[in-house]
């Protein structure tokens, strides 16, 4: 493959797009199906290939990205990899022309989300950081929520392209606040997810079917999108990753860090963190953050959830 050399109707915006893995690669086919002009990086070139056969150019590095892009999105997996693709040698700030905007969609830490910030001004760029909840169903079906730090102005600048990608939109403050809000959401998620698997596991020895179990207790005080959604996941045995065990204990860990930098003690979270960190153990780490009901199902010696879905006689 070539590097990237476009051209593009004014009427279009030239996007660049970093990262094409479980999220990112629907996200970035929004913008193609809303015929915007899309040079692509990834590590993987094949994992890039359902967007380069839409019509999206590929670009043999970050920085390479940037010769056409007046936005550049990233989403990858790790705070590293944030680091290595927007501030590293080859990454998107050695290369960006001024007034190009980066816009990191990675659940990654405040302080690097800052740091970039402070580096991109020196050259004349602007940021967004700007996290996302809704797994893979959420990127799918353009119905994520995002979550923006930055400069309130680039967001509203952003704004058209976020509501192709999402349903729920906040600016929640200057750098770093977009992912000190999704810290806050992976801190509910945590705990909620034990609640999800208990839940199940309880319906489950009292002879109930779980399927109705839901039906019933998702529409109430009891209801949420993991009991909703995972929950059903569970049920079918289907514990293919819309969120990875991984990147969840990731983002359990920065959010960990940040509470210590803050003096904060969570308590339910360092529980719920002790039990993803078994099922990595186990060796559930690429699986979804619904497979904890394996390590659940483990310690009480339950059938497989596929088998434990049945009516009380």
């Amino acid at each position: 493959m070539t590097g990237c050399r476009m051209e593009k109707p004014m009427s279009q915006q030239n996007i660049g797009w970093i990262g094409t893995g479980v999220m990112g690669l629907p996200m970035c086919m929004h913008l193609l199906d809303a015929d915007h002009a899309v040079s692509v990086h990834t590590r993987t070139p094949n994992k890039a290939s359902p967007l380069i056969d839409k019509g999206a150019r590929w670009c043999k590095t970050p920085s390479e990205v940037t010769s056409d892009s007046t936005i550049v999105f990233s989403m990858v997996g790790y705070p590293r990899d944030v680091e290595e693709v927007i501030l590293g040698e080859v990454g998107v700030v050695s290369q960006a022309r001024p007034g190009t905007i980066i816009v990191d969609m990675t659940t990654s830490t405040p302080t690097l989300a800052i740091e970039i910030h402070r580096r991109a001004q020196e050259k004349g760029l602007y940021t967004l950081d700007a996290p996302v909840s809704g797994g893979d169903v959420g990127a799918r079906e353009a119905k994520l929520a995002i979550m923006v730090g930055g400069d309130r102005d680039v967001f509203e600048q952003v704004l058209p392209l976020f509501q192709l990608l999402g349903k729920t939109i906040a600016y929640m403050g200057g750098p770093g606040a977009g992912q000190h809000t999704k810290l806050a959401n992976q801190i509910s998620i945590a705990s909620t997810m034990i609640g999800v698997v208990e839940s199940l596991q309880y319906a489950y020895k009292a002879g109930l079917d779980l399927e109705s179990v839901i039906d019933v207790i998702g529409t109430g005080a009891a209801g949420s999108w993991s009991l909703n959604n995972l929950g059903r996941r569970i049920i079918q045995g289907d514990f293919k990753p819309g969120f990875f065990i991984k990147h969840f204990l990731k983002d359990m860990e920065i959010a960990l860090a940040e509470a210590a930098r803050m003096e904060l003690d969570l308590p339910g979270l360092s529980i719920a963190y002790q039990f993803y960190m078994a099922a990595s153990s186990m060796g559930y780490e690429d699986l979804g953050t619904q497979a904890l009901y394996k390590v659940f199902e483990n310690m009480n010696n339950l059938n497989p959830p596929s088998k434990t879905s049945r009516r009380n006689s």
